[in-house]
């Protein structure tokens, strides 16, 4: 029974955690506007979301394998490309040179930072009303 509700939630589930690393990189671009030889970065969400829920299968076996350290004064960590959920932040292609090498249309980041807080925003919308539907199921019995 339980798997069948994690089964019956993990699209949604997934999807929301990817928006909100999504949101955090929006963020951190537009916080770093002004920062010289900043480049901004982005996830392509709809590969991320498929990587995300091949990984989460059951069936699937672990795709990555964890940095190695070869000394003891090493840091433990990710690689720096990847965020949380294991998407691959890229670096997004600038519409405009400037002349400190910053990288960063505040117009286009802003645009997307509300495009995907309204995302995030319906899929908070339907995860709700998905287990609204499951629990009047349950308690019908």
């Amino acid at each position: 029974m339980v798997g069948k509700l994690d089964e019956a939630l993990r699209f949604h589930e997934t999807a929301l955690s990817l928006r909100a690393q999504r949101q955090q990189l929006l963020a951190s671009n537009i916080a770093n506007a002004d920062t010289p030889n900043y480049k901004a970065r982005d996830i392509d969400f709809g590969g991320a979301l498929k990587d995300a829920l091949a990984r989460s299968s059951p069936a699937s076996a672990p795709t990555a394998s964890p940095l190695m350290r070869t000394a003891a004064t090493h840091l433990n960590g990710v690689a720096a490309d990847k965020i949380t959920g294991g998407a691959t932040a890229q670096f997004r292609t600038a519409a405009q040179g400037s002349v400190d090498g910053n990288t960063v249309d505040m117009d286009a980041e802003r645009n997307q930072f509300v495009d995907n807080a309204v995302r995030y925003e319906a899929g908070l919308t339907l995860i709700s009303g998905q287990i609204k539907n499951l629990l009047a199921a349950i308690q019908s019995q």
